[in-house]
Order: C-alpha cells, then sequence, then structure tokens
C-alpha cells in the first residue's frame, strides 16, 4: 500500500476515533451514564456500529477512553494557560479560578457519571481506579508548579490537596445548583490562605 494511501487511512481513522470519543462526553454530560449507549454515540458522531465496535467492542471501552481523553486534552489546556495567569499575589486567586473552571466544565462531568457508575460496577471501577489516581497526580503536580508550593514545607502537601478537594467538592455543588457568587468567596478566601503559607515559606522571594 503506497505511503500516502496509508497515512490517508490512519488519519480518517483517528479523526473517526475522535468524533466517537466527542460524542461520548456529550452524550454523558446530556443524558449521563445510564441513558448513553454505544448505539447513540455512533449515531451522533456519524459513524457505523461495526466501525465503533471495531474501535471500542464495549461501551465500557468508550466511555473510558473518552473520559481519559478529555482530562488529557484539559490538562494540556491548564499548562498552556499557566503562561497567561499573573505574577504576585493577584497569581494564587487565578490559578484558583482556572481550577475552579475545570472542575465545574464538562470533563468533570463525564468523570463525575463514570465514579458514579463504577460505584456499584466492579468491573468499571477496577478500570477507572487507575485512571483517577493518573489523572490525580498530574493534576496535583500541575497545581504545585502553578502555585509555586515547596512540598517540601510542613503543611504544603496537605494544603495543595485540600485546594483540590475544594475545587473539586464546589464543583460537585455546581451540578446541582448554580452557586457561582459562593463560590467566588469560597476561592477568594482560600486565596488568603495560600498566599500567607507562601509569604510564610519564601518571604524574601518576589511573586
Amino acid at each position: 500500500m503506497p505511503t500516502a494511501v496509508r497515512a490517508t487511512q490512519e488519519e480518517r481513522s483517528r479523526a473517526m476515533r475522535l468524533r466517537l470519543l466527542e460524542a461520548t462526553v456529550e452524550l454523558l454530560v446530556e443524558r449521563g451514564y445510564a441513558g448513553t449507549s454505544t448505539t447513540l454515540v455512533s449515531q451522533r458522531a456519524g459513524v457505523s456500529r461495526g466501525a465503533q465496535l471495531h474501535h471500542f467492542p464495549t461501551k465500557n471501552d468508550l466511555v473510558l477512553a473518552a473520559v481519559e481523553h478529555l482530562s488529557a486534552v484539559r490538562g494540556t489546556e491548564l499548562a498552556a494557560g499557566a503562561h497567561d495567569l499573573p505574577r504576585g499575589r493577584r497569581r494564587t486567586a487565578a490559578v484558583l479560578d482556572m481550577l475552579a473552571a475545570h472542575f465545574t466544565g464538562p470533563v468533570f462531568a463525564a468523570a463525575l457519571e463514570l465514579w458514579v457508575a463504577a460505584r456499584t460496577d466492579e468491573g468499571l471501577r477496577a478500570a477507572v481506579a487507575p485512571l483517577e489516581a493518573r489523572v490525580g497526580r498530574e493534576t496535583h503536580r500541575l497545581t504545585v508548579d502553578l502555585l509555586g508550593i515547596d512540598e517540601a514545607s510542613p503543611g504544603a502537601r496537605e494544603l495543595v490537596q485540600a485546594t483540590l478537594d475544594l475545587v473539586r467538592g464546589l464543583g460537585l455543588a455546581a451540578t446541582l445548583t448554580d452557586d457561582a457568587a459562593r463560590r467566588r468567596r469560597i476561592l477568594a478566601r482560600w486565596a488568603r490562605v495560600l498566599d500567607d503559607h507562601l509569604d510564610q515559606t519564601s518571604p524574601e522571594e518576589p511573586r
């Protein structure tokens, strides 16, 4: 097979796979895990059932791949957004705003559907747990870098984890009601807590 033809087929295959993943995320957000089916996904993506089954033989394969894909995309966006963050005292609040946007966006809504389903599905839970552990480690590391926290300082690691638990909890609350004003107040107060820690651990370094 000529190289150009093979490359074109691979590109079409990647594009088809991407459409399936994006359609899956859309349906997870719109209909939840129970309301998402491989048939609906293939219809939404404009892909034949045979082609969909070739890429993802089961619903769990499809949903896991979709959430992993979206998590990777969002992680890349968060890392890229770091270049636009302000320096100095305004940086901490800006980082928290960025994290809050992440945990109130479609990646969190889709992942939440997966977590709920995995609670009572042992097979799904076995597949979800390693993915969530890896995503959690990556988010933790990114948060440390964005905030410029020295995890060797006492209590620093716990503060980072508390930050992620906080924004995750606020994201969960946002799935039930619009609490943007309350969220802003809480994040502003937490930014001051983090700034106090940063000031104590690096008093002579400009921020």
